[in-house]
């Protein structure tokens, strides 16, 4: 019999399980579908900043939900990613104050200085994947980028967005992950 390179089954580790049994004890016992937007979260940042189909069934299998209730949620929200990521996914806001404040220049600058286009490309380095999403409720300060859950405000300069990618390109180590944090305590 040949061996078979079948990539292995995705596992979340230790200290993600931990986390998610924890959640779960946040909702009754026959609802644990309502865990399910948390713990896609989890998964997405256990595994590379996306949900591949079968990290979805994962979060299935752990949830006791069908694969399929998995999917509508994950390609319903724009929060996760259905296909590998850089290591940061720039959301630009795209809605009405961003617009007037600039996101469409803000957009095309980012697309010259990264090799990324809008729409979820990553660049050629594998650092940026450049989004639109909608609005990130920050209007006084536009236009504006998400990175994870920091907010890069007034991007309206060419020294601010160079600022912002100096910063993430300078970064050697993805952030400590939540659970991970507790873990180490």
């Amino acid at each position: 019999m040949e061996p078979t390179n079948a990539p292995a089954k995705p596992q979340f580790s230790a200290a993600a399980q931990d986390e998610i049994k924890r959640i779960i004890t946040h909702y009754p016992e026959d609802r644990k579908k309502s865990a399910l937007l948390p713990v896609l979260h989890i998964a997405q940042a256990e595994f590379g900043g996306w949900v591949s189909p079968e990290v979805q069934t994962l979060v299935a299998e752990t949830l006791d939900l069908k694969p399929i209730e998995v999917y509508e949620v994950a390609t319903f929200y724009t929060m996760f990613n259905l296909k590998p990521v850089g290591k940061h996914v720039l959301e630009i806001c795209r809605t009405g104050p961003c617009m007037l404040r600039g996101s469409d220049e803000l957009t095309a600058h980012l697309e010259r200085l990264t090799g990324a286009k809008v729409g979820g490309e990553t660049s050629p380095d594998g650092l940026f994947t450049l989004k639109e999403v909608e609005c990130l409720a920050a209007c006084g300060f536009a236009p504006i980028v998400q990175v994870r859950e920091k907010y890069y405000e007034q991007l309206d300069t060419p020294e601010n967005v160079d600022a912002m990618l100096t910063e993430l390109r300078n970064m050697v180590h993805r952030p400590i992950l939540p659970w991970e944090a507790l873990a180490q305590n």
